[in-house]
């Protein structure tokens, strides 16, 4: 297994799990390998397991009964799914593998000693559904008060690393993805990222958008 070692505070949200942390955690449960496109988690079921992402990256979403999604986020190494679980709940959201993907599948009843004999990881887990519930305010905020072009904006300004040139966002995306994450239609997408085209604000090639300046607050 191989996670880099990160450079912030293991309670940082954003910060993967130091790797030494990660290893006795990971030890602690059962490894398993799944291919792209698994199913790990259904909304609605109960379980009390949560996934400590070894390798490859996973995507959390809800869905209707007709099908359509709404993507809440991604997940790399050094990160968890699965935790809301350990309330003994139903599962508020499913998950499945964007890419080959390994975990560390670890019950509810060895995360809870974890957590009394490890207090970074207890201090990391609540800093971690701090920030996905602050998230999670904030996408709600912006479905009930901001228009399409306004969430496209954001998503593209908050995936794309920081900087004050050409800033080219880093995921390979279609405007299926993109009308999933910002709650849209992919026409109505497909619409917009022509008009920011054709306003010289971005360029799209082979599914990776480039920001050329600034994006307008409205439009």
């Amino acid at each position: 297994m191989t996670t880099a070692v990160p450079t912030q505070s293991s309670a940082d949200p954003l910060t993967p799990l130091e790797e030494q942390t990660l290893r006795d955690i990971a030890a602690t449960g059962v490894i398993r390998a799944f291919p792209k496109n698994t199913v790990l988690i259904n909304e609605g079921d109960r379980a009390d397991s949560i996934f400590i992402i070894l390798t490859g990256r996973v995507r959390v979403y809800s869905s209707n009964t007709q099908g359509r999604e709404f993507v809440i986020d991604f997940h790399g190494p050094g990160e968890y799914v699965g935790e809301m679980s350990l309330d003994g709940s139903p599962r508020s959201a499913s998950v499945n593998t964007v890419e080959p993907t390994t975990c560390a599948v670890v019950s509810r009843t060895l995360v809870r000693e974890f957590l009394l004999a490890h207090p970074d990881f207890a201090e990391h887990l609540i800093m971690k559904l701090i920030h996905r519930v602050r998230a999670t305010t904030e996408n709600v905020k912006s479905l009930a008060l901001t228009d399409v072009y306004g969430r496209l904006a954001r998503l593209l300004d908050t995936i794309a690393p920081p900087g004050d040139g050409v800033r080219v966002v880093p995921e390979r995306l279609t405007q299926q993805d993109i009308a999933d994450r910002v709650g849209a239609s992919r026409d109505m997408i497909s619409k917009l990222l022509k008009d920011l085209v054709a306003g010289g604000y971005l360029s799209v090639s082979d599914r990776t958008i480039t920001l050329h300046k600034r994006l307008p607050s409205g439009w």
